[in-house]
C-alpha cells in the first residue's frame, strides 16, 4: 500500500498542510518541526506523487537532465532519445553537466531549489546519487539513465549487461577461439562486474574457463587499452581473443595489438561494448555489443513524461537488450 500525506502528519503530529510545506522548502516552518517530519518521511518511505508536487509547485513543462559530462561517446545518441520524445509532447529540456564537480552541482542545486524544472532525468552521477535520491524522496520525479549497474531506488532504464557479455563469449568460441583475455570496466560500475559474469557463464557452458591472469583491470579509455595489452603482452600467457568491455577501450586494444605485432582478427579476435560510432570506423571495423543509447533516452523520457501525468513510477527498472554487432575485428 502506498503510504499517503495523512500517515506522515499522523505519525509528526502535524496537520497535512504543514508536510506539505515541508515538502516543498517553505520557510515557514520551524526547524525542529521540519527535521521531524522528514525523519518520519524517511523512516515510512513516503514519496509524494508527481501531480501533487507539480501542482504545489506550478508546472513548467521543462525537464531538467543530468549528467557528468557531455564527452562520453554515446552521451549524443541518448539526448537525441530525450529530446525527441520531450518535444513531441511540448516539453522543453534543461541540460547540466557537473564537469566542475561542485561548483557545478551547486549550480544545479540553485535551480532545484527556484523550482526551474517539473522531473529530473539522470545519467549516472559520480558523487551525487545521494543528493539525487533526497530529491526523489522530497518529491521530484526521477529517472536515471542506467548502463552502469547502479540500480538506485528510484526509477531506472538500464540494459542487458550480462547478457551482453555472455553473447560476446559465445560468438568468440563459435569462431574457434579458446584463449581469452578480458579488458575490465572501473571496478566500482555494476555493469563491470555484469559483463564479466555474463562472459564467464557462457564459457563454463561451452566447457571453457577464462584464466585470472588474463583479466586486466581498465578503465573504459582508449589508453587503459593500450595499457592493458601490454600487460597481456607481458605476461607471457597465449591469448587468441580480447573482449573489451567497451569500445573506447577497444580502440586501444587494436592500437597496442597492431604495435605488438598481432594481427587482428588472424592472431586476435577483439570485440567491444556499446557500439558507439567509432566502433565503424576503427581498422579493422569493431564487433562489438550495441547498447540502445537513443532508445534508453526516449524510453527514460516517456517513463518521466508519465510520471508528470500522474502515473504510478514503475516498481523495477525497465530493461533494454543489447544486440551482437559482427564485423572485422571478430567474424
Amino acid at each position: 500500500m502506498r503510504v499517503t500525506i495523512a500517515e506522515v502528519a499522523q505519525r509528526a503530529q502535524v496537520s497535512k498542510a504543514t508536510v506539505s510545506r515541508v515538502l516543498n522548502g517553505k520557510p515557514d516552518v520551524d526547524a525542529s518541526t521540519a527535521q521531524r517530519v522528514r525523519k518520519v518521511i524517511d523512516e515510512i518511505g513516503y514519496v509524494p506523487s508527481a501531480r501533487a508536487v507539480g501542482l504545489a509547485r506550478g508546472r513548467t513543462r521543462t525537464v531538467a537532465m543530468l549528467a557528468p559530462s557531455l564527452t562520453w561517446p554515446w552521451m549524443g545518441e541518448v539526448l537525441q532519445g530525450i529530446v525527441d520524445t520531450l518535444e513531441a509532447d511540448g516539453y522543453g529540456l534543461l541540460l547540466y553537466t557537473l564537469n566542475r564537480g561542485p561548483e557545478s552541482l551547486n549550480q544545479f542545486a540553485n535551480h532545484v531549489s527556484a523550482n526551474a524544472f517539473d522531473g529530473l532525468l539522470v545519467v549516472e552521477p559520480p558523487d551525487a546519487l545521494h543528493y539525487i535520491s533526497t530529491l526523489y524522496r522530497a518529491g521530484l520525479p526521477v529517472v536515471m539513465i542506467d548502463d552502469r549497474g547502479s540500480h538506485p531506488e528510484f526509477p531506472s532504464v538500464t540494459t542487458t549487461n550480462r547478457q551482453g557479455g555472455a553473447d560476446v563469449a559465445r560468438h568468440l568460441v563459435a569462431a574457434g577461439r579458446r584463449r581469452f583475455a578480458v579488458v575490465t570496466g572501473p571496478p566500482h560500475f555494476g555493469c563491470t562486474q555484469a559483463r564479466l559474469d555474463g562472459f564467464r557463464l557462457a564459457l563454463a557452458e561451452a566447457g571453457l574457463t577464462l584464466h585470472p591472469d588474463l583479466v586486466v583491470d581498465g578503465d573504459f579509455t582508449t589508453e587503459g587499452g593500450e595499457v592493458a595489452v601490454d600487460k597481456l603482452v607481458a605476461s607471457g600467457i597465449p591469448f587468441d581473443a580480447v573482449f573489451a568491455q567497451n569500445d573506447l577501450s577497444a580502440v586501444g586494444v587494436l592500437r597496442a595489438l597492431r604495435e605488438a605485432g598481432r594481427v587482428v582478427p588472424d592472431d586476435v579476435s577483439v570485440v567491444g561494448f556499446d557500439d558507439v560510432p567509432v566502433a565503424g570506423h576503427t581498422e579493422p571495423r569493431l564487433t562489438t555489443i550495441r547498447q540502445p543509447a537513443q532508445e534508453m533516452g526516449a524510453a527514460a523520457a516517456r517513463m518521466l513524461l508519465s510520471t508528470l501525468e500522474g502515473q504510478p513510477m514503475p516498481d523495477h527498472p525497465l530493461v533494454l537488450p543489447t544486440s551482437l554487432i559482427v564485423r572485422e575485428s571478430a567474424p
